[in-house]
């Protein structure tokens, strides 16, 4: 069982050295996997991936033949390590049907879908490689796959097997260049305008982890400065927020949106707060919880989580506790922090029980301290109760370790 639990441990080493780039460090670990147990497939295939990253393709090649040896009768590591051996031929196509064929059966290998990008963006598919790429970068929490796989000077067609070229490089025979296609399928395969900015907020949400979490953040520091002024201007203080100032800002009440018909108000009540160390506390468990779930989840179901439990906490806190007069980002909070407890419950063999168990407890101890008083203990429960419906509909699966 303990040899076991290090094998893991060092494939799972060699999987995020690997996603962020660090090849030698992923070959290591995988070496290390490879003298503890030498029939392992999955170690094999690590040693050619991480390898490939480093340019020996020598090595490539026969730890992926070692692969097939070890799964005569095929496999995701089989399939995987023929079409490495395939992009070592430039046989792009063939490769791209054995990955295809891998996510098929598992979705969830990061380091597939960033393979599956670099043989679309060999065979000039440049839209679709960068849709996998993002996809890479979403399962691996960031991880781009730096520098993974040979450069790609020219978009080449599916070559010769006989090529002797070295993958990746430039050539002026007539075998190694792509055959020109017509302007009818090139224009059929060009994005859009529209299409080409969907791919650049991916990558900008991909490669800046934390961007969701950090504006939400930066929403309410801004809404607090807004209502101290407000406050100031009305009392003259600053420190503690006057119901005034609040409710101005737009803070929930149950009988000035009956009065009203101010519904929008559920909706502006979670971003102000009551004073500076309610901001505080609050932007602190947002920046800490906020972040892993926007790596988890990815940051659009991320942000309608966190919207839609803030709206079903205020809505809860509107019948069930009316007289309130209602503010802070505690209801959306609880949500994301009930999405957290669904991602760790439902990936529990992949990571692991002592983070459920943690999640438990902070739970607990979060719900003991919305009953005191002047606590929208409604709005926590609410909040809590729509975060774990949404991620249930949601939560990805990290499926075995690697």
């Amino acid at each position: 069982m303990e040899a076991q639990t290090e094998i893991q441990t060092y494939l799972e080493q060699g999987k995020q050295a690997l996603a962020q780039g660090q090849a030698r460090d992923a070959a290591i670990a995988y070496a290390h996997g490879a003298q503890m147990e030498p029939n392992n497939a999955m170690v094999h295939l690590g040693l050619a991936e991480a390898n490939l990253a480093l340019g020996n393709y020598g090595v490539v090649t026969m730890a992926s033949h070692r692969v097939q040896e070890l799964q005569p009768d095929g496999g995701l590591e089989g399939k995987t390590a023929q079409a490495l051996l395939d992009l070592l031929d430039r046989r792009y196509e063939r490769a791209l049907q054995n990955v295809d064929l891998v996510i098929s059966e598992d979705p969830s290998i990061a380091y597939t879908h960033a393979l599956r990008s670099y043989l679309l963006r060999a065979l000039g598919q440049d839209y679709d490689a960068n849709l996998a790429r993002t996809r890479a970068a979403r399962l691996s929490y960031g991880g781009r796959f730096d520098q993974c796989f040979p450069p790609l000077d020219v978009r080449p067609a599916v070559a010769d097997s006989s090529s002797t070229v070295p993958p990746g490089l430039t050539t002026d025979s007539p075998q190694s260049s792509a055959p020109a296609r017509s302007s009818a399928e090139a224009s059929s395969t060009r994005p859009n305008q529209v299409q080409r900015q969907v791919i650049r907020t991916r990558f900008m949400l991909n490669q800046n982890p934390g961007v969701i979490t950090n504006s939400i953040i930066a929403l309410n520091v801004l809404a607090y400065l807004f209502v101290s002024f407000l406050s100031w201007r009305i009392d003259g203080s600053l420190i503690d927020i006057s119901s005034h100032a609040l409710v101005l800002a737009g803070a929930q009440n149950t009988l000035i949106i009956q009065v009203t018909g101010e519904y929008w108000r559920v909706l502006t009540a979670m971003f102000l707060h009551a004073n500076l160390l309610h901001l505080a506390l609050n932007m602190l468990s947002l920046y800490i919880i906020g972040r892993a779930i926007e790596a988890f989840y990815g940051p659009f179901r991320y942000l309608i989580i966190y919207l839609l439990s803030g709206i079903v906490g205020g809505i809860c806190t509107f019948f069930l506790q009316p007289d309130a007069l209602v503010v802070g980002a505690s209801g959306a909070i609880f949500g994301i922090f009930g999405a957290l407890g669904v991602f760790y419950i439902i990936n529990r063999r992949a990571l692991g029980s002592g983070a459920i168990t943690q999640w438990f407890f902070l739970l607990g101890l979060n719900l003991l301290f919305g009953l005191s008083p002047h606590i929208a203990f409604y709005d926590h429960l609410g909040g809590l109760a729509c975060g774990v419906i949404l991620a249930l509909l949601s939560t990805p699966r990290l499926g075995p370790r690697r």
